[in-house]
């Protein structure tokens, strides 16, 4: 075999190699969603949109968000979207549709966070626990058997965070772990309540665990996690026994869903007044883990898209205005740049990709008997 003949053999094998590398290539894919805030405004509209393009895009009109994502993770506001998007119903389908979460959120907000007075002269305005938890007990009850649903009752992974006051420490919850033990098996309607007791608006939450033998002080999970989407990330990137197939982030489709900022929102006709320290804290969060994840997909920016909203003003917007916004991109080395796309043009390009990976993947049976490897931390 002469020189030439060998070279061409070489790379006619290597360029085969590559092809079915690329074929047979999947993508695990994350939606991570925000909290802050009591209304849905960005999320709600991006999460809407998200889920029409699917449809458009597949021409199936029954397909649903977590049809085609492997993990959902949210906190607060955002926490409350993902866990109805993925709780599932007695044939193990999505409960609600994204339209439908958005729109039960947006009709009971005023129940949700209904205002009542406190203090000693009763000037400190707080929101009601008991609506809140009427509200989320009534969405997270399954109607068919009227079953309170828990953290082992989705249709895909769900991860949700808040901040534990006894141990001084973010705490997680993760299907996976609720698998693993009923000690980590909590109602929904409780994991929404945890991670939404911001501590200006809620008393902290205790709570249980199904099996009464794990306990929780909750705070608001927006203070450590205000986006989770480095929390999925490496969930995704720890957790073997679920994700055997993903060794880095090339092997990873994210999207991530802001919630607006909350600078934006405390600015009206150029009047601006300051935003508190937790409104400091979960933009500084929710920015902090953009510019990480930015860096770490810098090889590859199509992989990661963050959808935001920053000049909605005080009052909100419209889902049109969200997406007719052009979206901005965060620098390797700080600082953002103005992107071209609207939020739009860049979820349905997102939904291309996302698509393109392959059929829906099959929901996950509630009542399937399943065992979870923990986590290193216990979450």
């Amino acid at each position: 075999m002469d020189l030439t003949q060998a070279t061409l053999e070489i790379f006619s094998k290597l360029e085969h190699k590559w092809l079915s590398h690329c074929k047979d290539t999947t993508k695990t894919r994350i939606l991570s969603i925000d909290g802050g805030g009591t209304t849905p405004i960005v999320a709600g509209a991006s999460l809407i949109h998200l889920e029409d393009q699917i449809r458009l895009q597949t021409s199936d009109l029954h397909a649903q968000v977590s049809d085609f994502f492997d993990i959902v993770a949210g906190t607060g506001i955002g926490a409350i979207l993902a866990a109805m998007i993925t709780a599932a119903d007695s044939l193990g389908r999505p409960l609600y549709t994204a339209r439908e979460a958005v729109r039960i959120i947006t009709e009971r907000n005023s129940e949700l966070y209904k205002h009542k007075s406190a203090g000693v002269f009763r000037r400190r305005r707080r929101f009601s626990s008991k609506n809140m938890d009427n509200v989320l007990k009534q969405v997270f009850l399954r109607k068919e058997d009227q079953k309170l649903l828990t953290l082992k009752d989705t249709c895909k992974p769900l991860l949700i965070p808040c901040f534990d006051l006894k141990s001084s420490a973010p705490f997680v919850f993760s299907r996976a772990d609720a698998l693993e033990s009923p000690s980590f098996n909590f109602e929904l309607w409780k994991v929404c309540r945890a991670t939404s007791a911001t501590p200006s608006h809620f008393k902290p939450f205790n709570f249980t665990s199904v099996d009464g033998k794990t306990s929780c002080s909750a705070v608001d999970g927006g203070l450590v996690m205000n986006n989770p989407t480095a929390a999925a990330v490496t969930h995704v990137l720890h957790n073997k026994r679920d994700f055997p197939t993903v060794n880095g982030v090339e092997d990873l489709l994210v999207l991530s869903l802001g919630n607006g900022s909350s600078n934006s929102k405390t600015c009206e006709n150029r009047t601006c007044s300051t935003p508190s320290v937790v409104d400091i804290v979960l933009d500084g969060v929710s920015e902090t883990i953009d510019q990480m994840l930015g860096n770490a997909f810098c090889w590859n920016r199509t992989d990661y898209v963050r959808i935001q909203a920053f000049g909605l003003g005080s009052k909100g917007g419209t889902e049109e205005e969200v997406l007719n916004e052009r979206g901005l991109e965060s620098l390797p080395f700080g600082g953002k740049r103005l992107m071209t796309e609207t939020n739009g043009n860049r979820i349905d390009s997102f939904v291309q990709r996302l698509v393109a990976t392959g059929k829906p993947s099959p929901p996950f049976s509630p009542c399937k008997d399943s065992t979870v490897t923990s986590l290193a931390n216990g979450r």
